[in-house]
């Protein structure tokens, strides 16, 4: 890169599937965006265990850094998926390669930590919804199978933060992922001691807690190399959803949908909520920045599709995306619809194996075709959304009347079109890249390019207009919302 650029904000972002480093400039008002590297996040099984290939891409990143070093930056953060942690020794070394959430190990492990102390309770300490992958009870089983191991790790950090420890030295938890681990107080912004102690889990290991925005350090020389060296590392908000969501206004009549691997929809707040009626629809409180709660709740989202699509894949079956999604067009509606939160899409060892499964379970005829599957797929998806947002509008007493649609399922434009007509709302569609804009734009807040939390999120409005999908055919939306809600009442309640 040519050495007379004009220096940036380089953002690291780390998603289930793939990784990449972007470059953001800020020039007469105006967000612009480079991609300088792109590597895929593979993770790897080995004794029976699913594990993230973290070295790959340390690797990865650090070729990333190679690449940019012609460039005077101004800052870099990172931020990636949530609930995934990594132990390190006392001399600052890394335990173990760190363990992919959806590895097995964490089998019962809710129910083991309830005999211990109440759902209840660990829902009103942390708001977090209950899901098996969550750190808490990831932790809580590694002191069951590997007690030792536990008992020699020194400090524990999220997976963004462990970067952030290789890039500058300094450990520390930012506040948006350390959420999502269910082992924090949202009140008080800060580690759960108690409820740790009481589970038997070390209180003091988790580093101590900073918020999004924060200076965390200075790029060491041996990792950036002399023109590097000094850069600060500054602390996005290090979960991706988090980011994607400082990115965009989602407040008062607007819900967020963060659409991916996992959809995430919910609307921002000023402080959390935390009461029964969240913790029966299992809502959760997620960090947000600048003092924000990020209410949502999570849906499996395209992590179906995606794994259809490796299936055919294997079977010598070549579809890109856009094929799909012509396909599903042109096949019929309604003939097929699953929960997508059935627990069996969890992780299953053939998607298609198991989106049958649900369809003879409840009586429906199987999808023929890729275009029915993934036609399944989306209006299941549409139709979850709805219900979503018809529990997040009676929990919260917000009436909200259009939904922003960001992250990469943000290009889908059929899905999109199911999603308006299946809510009623208006959706607006994008930025697709609102995770590494979010990123930038937190490091351009706390290095004092931008003013506020507003005036960055202008930035980011008038240099990635969103596009606007008004609801058209409600009606057959609304004929099918009693039969699917039937579906899902023995996993959604």
């Amino acid at each position: 890169m040519p050495k007379n650029e004009q220096g940036g904000y380089l953002a690291f972002d780390l998603g289930a599937e793939s990784g990449r480093a972007v470059i953001g400039r800020l020039q007469e008002g105006v967000l612009a965006m480079q991609e300088v590297h792109r590597f895929p996040n593979e993770p790897v099984q080995y004794g029976n265990t699913l594990h993230w290939d973290i070295a790959r891409l340390w690797f990865e990143m650090r070729k990333a850094l190679h690449l940019v070093s012609g460039s005077a930056l101004q800052g870099i953060g990172v931020d990636t998926w949530g609930v995934d942690y990594a132990l390190l020794g006392e001399g600052g070394e890394l335990l173990q390669n760190p363990y992919h959430y959806r590895d097995s190990r964490t089998s019962g492990m809710m129910q083991a930590v309830f005999e211990k102390i109440s759902a209840d309770e660990v829902y009103q300490t942390t708001g977090i919804q209950f899901m098996p992958i969550n750190t808490l009870y990831q932790l809580f089983a590694t002191l069951q199978t590997s007690p030792r191991l536990l008992a020699a790790a020194d400090r524990l950090l999220t997976i963004p933060d462990l970067f952030h420890y290789w890039l500058t030295g300094n450990a520390v938890c930012e506040f948006t992922n350390a959420t999502t681990t269910q082992m924090v107080d949202p009140r008080t912004r800060n580690w759960a001691a108690g409820m740790l102690g009481r589970l038997g889990l070390p209180a003091a290991l988790p580093a101590r807690v900073v918020e999004p925005g924060t200076l965390v350090g200075s790029l060491l020389r041996d990792v950036g190399g002399v023109e590097l060296a000094g850069t600060p590392v500054i602390a996005p908000a290090t979960h991706d959803t988090g980011s994607a969501v400082a990115a965009i206004s989602a407040r008062e009549d607007t819900a967020f949908l963060s659409s991916g691997t996992w959809s995430l929809l919910g609307i921002e707040l000023d402080r959390p909520v935390i009461n029964e009626a969240a913790r029966r629809l299992n809502f959760t409180n997620e960090g947000g920045v600048r003092g924000t709660t990020r209410f949502l709740k999570n849906v499996m989202g395209l992590w179906m599709l995606q794994c259809c699509r490796r299936c055919w894949m294997e079977g010598g079956e070549q579809h890109e995306y856009q094929d799909l999604m012509d396909a599903a067009a042109r096949e019929p509606a309604f003939r097929h619809l699953v929960d997508p939160d059935d627990p069996s899409f969890l992780k299953p060892d053939d998607m298609m194996v198991a989106i049958d499964q649900f369809c003879r379970k409840t009586d429906q005829p199987l999808p023929a075709t890729p275009g029915a599957y993934v036609r399944t797929i989306l209006e299941s998806l549409a139709l979850k959304y709805r219900l979503v947002l018809r529990d997040l509008e009676q929990v919260t007493g917000t009436t909200v009347r259009q939904i922003r649609i960001i992250g990469g399922g943000s290009k889908n434009s059929l899905l999109n079109r199911f999603t308006a007509d299946a809510t009623g709302k208006r959706v607006l569609a994008g930025p697709v890249e609102a995770t590494a804009l979010g990123n930038i734009g937190m490091q351009m807040l706390s290095a004092g390019a931008v003013g506020s939390l507003e005036e960055m999120r202008e930035i980011i409005e008038r240099s990635f207009p969103p596009v606007s999908v008004a609801p058209d055919d409600t009606t057959a939306w609304d004929k099918q919302a009693k039969r699917f809600q039937q579906y899902c009442e023995f996993t959604y309640a």
